[in-house]
């Protein structure tokens, strides 16, 4: 029975994986390179956003079962789940992968267990992972067991999809992978599916890279629709219906850590293999210039030269305050390299991490031209379009995340992404 686990990485992942762990009875220590970080966990301070987090926290701190510092500590469980970003050129990061995995080979014995929850390219736990294991001097699949179980959830509903979610483990070898599918058990109620570690590494990225695809797809037919005047969101409706057919929604680009970044891993290992992932993260990535480009077309149309840009939004997804790989800050840039000055708004980000950032919605929108919205907070669903007072009663929604009757009724002029009907 696992009396003890080491979590690298305290982070979106790390830390509620950690404190379910330590809700479960087990002795965790939870590591993090960023000194501000382990304070906050250490003062039961959340540095993240998660619904359940901070009870889930102060639980597993009062009870004694969660401790955190900057340095690993022995114990007969590690688990890495650090960044794994890509780089400039769209290659894949493993350089925090490998410092992690370094960093607990003086603390490795007989009998322990390495576990890799990071989403990496295929091959990461052999090039990567083991060349730096070997280090300890342990036999592998004797002494020492290795094994990936990528995580699958989606931020706002983490807790939620930890327990609930079927997961995939692969190992080494089957000793390790039984004993990672024994320890998941503590509180996973969904099917364990056991693997080898490659196949789990490509599982993952496969799962993300078919939902980047699909989004490429109605972005695509997004920017269709703006030639044909057919409004984007009513055709997949309708498309919908048909018993066969999924095709999934538009919006201003792709963000968080895993749909921007995995499908980079297959480009990268697979080059002529992977043309189709190749395209789709391009249209994904032409998103955000796009966006921008349709304000402009806006604001032209109103005979505004110039103009001011309220942008609602900075987070990658509703009701979260991750802004990793957001499009919200690309389309600013775009928005500013046209000569338009932008002012953001975001309740879920709390203190200014952009430099067009302000805390109030008054101050955002009170001089607009314009009000873009770029991410689907209830807050923002919720707005009274009657309160608002912007310089020009114009409203660019993106998501599609408006009551448009509410808004007309209150004498704003609407548009939406993917419809250009009205324009």
């Amino acid at each position: 029975m696992t009396k003890s686990i080491c979590v690298v990485g305290l982070g979106y992942i790390g830390l509620p994986t950690a404190v379910m762990f330590a809700n479960h009875g087990i002795k965790v220590h939870g590591v993090d390179v960023n000194p501000a970080a382990v304070k906050s966990i250490q003062e039961k301070k959340l540095h993240i956003e998660e619904n359940g987090l901070q009870e889930r926290l102060n639980k597993a701190v009062d009870e004694g079962f969660l401790t955190a510092s900057t340095t690993p500590r022995e114990a007969d469980v590690f688990i890495v789940a650090v960044p794994s970003p890509i780089n400039p050129d769209n290659t894949a990061n493993l350089e925090y992968v490998r410092q992690a995995t370094a960093s607990i080979v003086p603390y490795l014995k007989k009998g322990n267990l390495v576990i890799l929850e990071s989403t990496v390219p295929p091959k990461t736990v052999e090039h990567v992972m083991l060349p730096e294991l070997i280090k300890a001097n342990l036999e592998f699949g004797v002494d020492l067991f290795v094994a990936h179980s990528p995580e699958r959830v989606i931020p706002g509903r983490i807790f939620e999809e930890l327990v609930n979610n079927d997961r995939i483990v692969g190992g080494i070898d089957e000793q390790s992978a039984l004993m990672t599918k024994e320890l998941y058990q503590t509180f996973v109620n969904g099917t364990i599916h056991l693997t080898d570690a490659t196949t789990a590494e490509l599982v993952k990225v496969m799962e993300n890279t078919y939902r980047d695809v699909n989004i490429a797809f109605a972005n695509e037919l997004a920017k269709l629709a703006e030639k044909l005047d057919v409004n984007i969101w009513e055709a997949i409706k309708f498309a919908n219906y048909h018993p066969r057919v999924n095709v999934h929604l538009p919006g201003p680009g792709v963000g968080g850590h895993c749909i921007a970044v995995d499908p980079w891993f297959l480009v990268e290992l697979g080059g002529e293999q992977a043309q189709i992932i190749h395209l789709s993260r391009n249209t994904n990535d032409s998103m955000p210039s796009f966006t921008a480009q349709q304000t402009q077309v806006i604001l032209n149309q109103n005979k505004i030269a110039g103009g001011k840009v309220a942008v609602l939004g900075l987070a990658f997804k509703g009701n979260v305050d991750d802004m990793r790989e957001s499009p919200s800050t690309i389309v600013i840039e775009e928005l500013q390299n046209l000569g338009l000055e932008v002012i953001s708004y975001d309740p879920h980000i709390k203190e200014n991490k952009h430099e067009t950032q302000t805390q109030s919605l008054e101050e955002a929108t009170k001089d607009a031209d314009i009000i873009v919205v770029l991410t689907d907070h209830n807050e923002f669903k919720a707005l009274n379009a009657a309160d608002i007072t912007a310089q020009s009663k114009i409203v660019f929604d993106t998501k599609n995340c408006l009551n448009r009757e509410k808004w007309e009724d209150a004498g704003f002029q609407f548009h939406l992404l993917g419809d250009a009907k009205n324009r």
